[in-house]
């Protein structure tokens, strides 16, 4: 499978599952909106948790590691210049759809935790090194261990809360009000 192909496959996954959700996506219905077998689907993936894993990874875009302005409030505001409020709210919908399948599915939950989380391919950390590094946080401070689940609860509160969908302007309001403030800066 080419890497356009493949990109066009993850594609699909993530449509889907923002589409029906997690429980409701189907390898089928994935092969038939990316035009393919479900035998190349089974080949190339052990099954749904590590497609839809993968899927995710693939589109997680560039690096978080990639933004170093100098700080850590210039970083998290780069980060989101890197995406636009249509991605963004695609995004929030994808987490509220797989926050609440990882509940019920074991099998998500371990993919998503190696594929996502264990390999850290984000980039937090690094932000976080280089704010270490620079003394804008001291090293070991706890609140930074909890860095991914302030910018995973945004993603998923706003729309609960406020009923408002997310943009990078609230995402920008609450680095500021919230992130920034839980970090010491």
């Amino acid at each position: 499978m080419t890497a356009e192909r493949e990109a066009e496959l993850y594609t699909a996954v993530l449509d889907q599952l923002r589409r029906v959700g997690y429980e409701a996506l189907t390898v089928d219905s994935v092969a038939t909106h990316a035009r393919c077998s479900k035998a190349t689907i089974y080949r190339r993936w052990r099954g749904k948790p590590e497609l839809v894993a993968k899927a995710l990874q693939h589109a997680r875009g560039t690096s978080l590691e990639d933004p170093d302005t100098g700080s850590l409030r210039g970083d998290l505001h780069a980060m989101l210049t890197l995406t636009d409020d249509e991605q963004i709210r695609k995004n929030a919908t994808l987490v509220r759809a797989l926050a609440k399948a990882v509940q019920t599915n074991p099998d998500l939950l371990k993919a998503l935790k190696e594929l996502l989380v264990d390999s850290e391919p984000t980039g937090l950390n690094t932000l976080l090194h280089r704010a270490i590094e620079r003394g804008e946080i001291r090293s070991g401070y706890k609140a930074a261990q909890y860095l991914p689940h302030l910018l995973i609860g945004a993603l998923l509160c706003r729309l609960l809360i406020e009923d408002q969908p997310i943009d990078r302007a609230f995402l920008s309001r609450y680095i500021d009000s919230v992130v920034l403030p839980s970090l010491g800066l």
